[in-house]
C-alpha cells in the first residue's frame, strides 16, 4: 500500500531497539487474523511527528519539567488561568498546527481503505489522523483545531481565533521557552500579563478549545458510540499509549471482557501488559509499515 516516506522526528521518542523479526511476524499474524480491527492510538503515535508526550521516560513533559497541563475547573473558574493558557497557546499554535502525519498515521489510513481497520479511536487532540485521511475515527478527547463557547456552544475554527488574537494584541510579542504536548509553550507570568483574550462573538461567553482537559469527562454519548464500534470489532490494537488515563483504558477493559485478542505496540510498560495477547516495544512508525 502507498505510504509516503517521511523522515521521523525522534527528539521526543524514547530509545528503543529496532523491531524484532519474530515480533513483526507475531503482529502480522494478529492483523491478518483480524477482520474488523479496532485501533486505539495515544501520544506515542504522534511523537514521531515532533509532538512531545507527557509520560515517555526521559523525553516526556513530566520527566523534563515540573509543568502540568491545565485542569478543567481552573480554566472555567479563573480568568487569569485562561489568559495564561491562551497566551501560551497563541504563541505555540503556528508550530503546533503545522505538524504533519507520520508513517504510522498513513499506514492506519491505508488499513481503513483496505477494509481491515473497522474503527479508530485516538486520545490525541492534534488532528493528525484526520490530516492523514482517516475517516472512521473518533477523537476521544476532542481536537485543538476547534474552539467553542461554554455559554452558547457556538463553534469556530482555532485558526479563526488566531486572527482574533492577532487583532486584539497587535503589539504583543513573546519568545517561547520550549514546546508542550498540547500546542502551548512555556511563558513567564510577566510575558502573559498584558495578553488580551477575546470573548465569544455571539454571546460574550468564555471560549475553550474543544478538548477534554484533565479533570473533565468525555461525554456519555461519545463513550457509548465508541462502545458500539468496539462491539462490532473482532480484535483491538493499542498503538502509542500507556493507557494510564481511564477514559481510554475502559475500552481495553471492555475488549478483555468480550475476550477479544489485544495487541499493544508501545515503547515502555502499559496498563494492559498483564492481559494483552501481544506486547511490542517498538516505534509505531517503524513497525506498522512492515505489516501487510
Amino acid at each position: 500500500h502507498s505510504v509516503s516516506r517521511t523522515s521521523p522526528n525522534l527528539a521526543f521518542v524514547p530509545a528503543c531497539l529496532p523491531p524484532d523479526p519474530v515480533e513483526v511476524e507475531e503482529l502480522q499474524h494478529f492483523v491478518s487474523n483480524s477482520k474488523r480491527l479496532f485501533v486505539m492510538t495515544g501520544a506515542g503515535i504522534s511523537t514521531e511527528s515532533g509532538i512531545p508526550d507527557y509520560r515517555s521516560e526521559g523525553v516526556g513533559l513530566y520527566s523534563r519539567t515540573d509543568r502540568r497541563p491545565i485542569q478543567h475547573a481552573e480554566f472555567v473558574r479563573s480568568a487569569s488561568a485562561r489568559q495564561r493558557y491562551w497566551a501560551r497557546n497563541f504563541v505555540g499554535w503556528p508550530q503546533f498546527s503545522s505538524h504533519q502525519p507520520n508513517t504510522a498515521h498513513l499506514v492506519l489510513r491505508d488499513w481503513e481503505k483496505l477494509g481491515k481497520l473497522h474503527w479508530l479511536v485516538t486520545q490525541n487532540v492534534d488532528a493528525l489522523h484526520t490530516k492523514a485521511g482517516s475517516q472512521r475515527v473518533t477523537e476521544l478527547h476532542g481536537c485543538t483545531h476547534r474552539v467553542f463557547c461554554l455559554a452558547c456552544g457556538d463553534q469556530i475554527l482555532r485558526s479563526e481565533l488566531q486572527e482574533h488574537f492577532e487583532a486584539l494584541n497587535p503589539t504583543w510579542k513573546a519568545e517561547a521557552f520550549g514546546v508542550a504536548p498540547d500546542g502551548d509553550v512555556f511563558l513567564t507570568d510577566e510575558q502573559v500579563r498584558n495578553f488580551q483574550v477575546p470573548a465569544c462573538r455571539k454571546c460574550g461567553g468564555i471560549l475553550k478549545p474543544d478538548v477534554t482537559f484533565f479533570g473533565d469527562t468525555v461525554s456519555r454519548e461519545k463513550v457509548n458510540f465508541v462502545h458500539h464500534r468496539l462491539a462490532e470489532s473482532d480484535s483491538m490494537l493499542v498503538a502509542g499509549s500507556s493507557m494510564q488515563v481511564y477514559s481510554g483504558y475502559r475500552f481495553a477493559l471492555a475488549a478483555r471482557e468480550k475476550q477479544l485478542p489485544i495487541a499493544v505496540l508501545n515503547i515502555g510498560p502499559t496498563r494492559l501488559d498483564h492481559f494483552a495477547s501481544l506486547k511490542l516495544n517498538s516505534r509505531c512508525g517503524e513497525l506498522l509499515p512492515l505489516i501487510v
